[in-house]
């Protein structure tokens, strides 16, 4: 089973479709979930998914806005599109009749 952060990744890669490459992937995830994600954790963690087949990723075109770098585009595999489709009803499942409200279970911050 995927960890959560492999879940993330996944989805919104999935999500940004041709514009999925790392930049647009860590930003996506800031702004998704509000917590930071690190170059690091993410290329280690796509090398990791791709090296399990469920992404593919290959170096874009260099551009001039990225001071003539290239990108690292990202592809979900069918593979990858399976894994977190398990991960997302076993969550679902595994949350069913869960209550979540704050206001019966206390928050510590």
């Amino acid at each position: 089973m995927l960890g959560e952060f492999e879940y993330l990744l996944l989805t919104t890669a999935a999500r940004l479709g041709d514009n999925a490459y790392g930049a647009s992937i860590r930003e996506e995830i800031r702004r998704s979930t509000a917590r930071h994600c690190s170059t690091g954790a993410l290329y280690t963690t796509l090398d990791r998914l791709e090296t399990k087949g469920l992404l593919k990723t290959w170096m874009g075109d260099a551009t001039p806005k990225r001071g003539g770098r290239a990108k690292r585009m990202v592809r979900v595999t069918a593979k990858g599109l399976q894994a977190a489709t398990a991960f997302y009803d076993a969550v679902t499942r595994a949350s069913h009749g869960a209550s979540w409200a704050t206001s019966q279970v206390p928050v510590r911050r």
